[in-house]
């Protein structure tokens, strides 16, 4: 009885693997975005505490009561002839009906995520553009960025293959709407 041969893997397939079985220092994040390995290291404290702000406020004043993450990566889209976004956002927001975060996998679907949130760090241009196409690829309806360099915040809506159609910018200072299912003025006055 002969072995059957096994087709080679593919360069996305070997990307992928490799990718999977990475083993971070603790408080690095690993991703895979656009066919290329991001480490990134730990964040600021500034950082986090933009991030402490927003959850808050969303805890407090939505109109759904959301569940978030700060740690669970996303399974996107795929960019041609590259393996399927695996994208660690800055946090995530999902109707606590639908128990979003539960399991051991440390990447999950993006159906049912509301919000995605970026708070730009150690790679702006990335938190700017690139993650912004892999969540608009992964359909999620809402993005929002926290600019610390511009001192501005964006919620970007209407994702449309790999951008988002609407965008709305304000300074630090002011508010912006969270649109359904969030229903509530953000207020962002303490980002200064």
């Amino acid at each position: 009885m002969t072995a059957m041969a096994h087709e080679p893997l593919t360069q996305e397939e070997v990307l992928l693997e490799g990718f999977l079985a990475l083993d971070t220092p603790e408080g690095f994040r690993a991703e895979l975005i656009e066919g290329e390995i991001v480490v990134t290291p730990p964040p600021d404290g500034d950082h986090e505490d933009h991030i402490e702000l927003i959850v808050q406020q969303v805890y407090r004043r939505s109109g759904t009561d959301m569940q978030f993450s700060g740690n669970k990566g996303l399974k996107l889209g795929k960019t041609e002839g590259c393996p399927r976004d695996h994208v660690i956002p800055d946090g995530t927001f999902a109707p606590r009906t639908l128990r979003l975060y539960r399991g051991a996998d440390p990447w999950m679907p993006c159906q049912g995520v509301a919000l995605v949130l970026e708070v730009t760090s150690t790679r702006p241009k990335a938190d700017r553009e690139v993650k912004r196409r892999c969540h608009a690829r992964g359909g999620i309806p809402l993005h929002l960025l926290v600019d610390r360099d511009s001192t501005e915040v964006t919620l970007l809506s209407d994702p449309r293959d790999d951008d988002y159609r609407q965008r709305c910018t304000i300074p630090f200072g002011k508010t912006i709407t969270l649109p359904e299912p969030f229903a509530f003025e953000l207020d962002t006055a303490d980002f200064l």
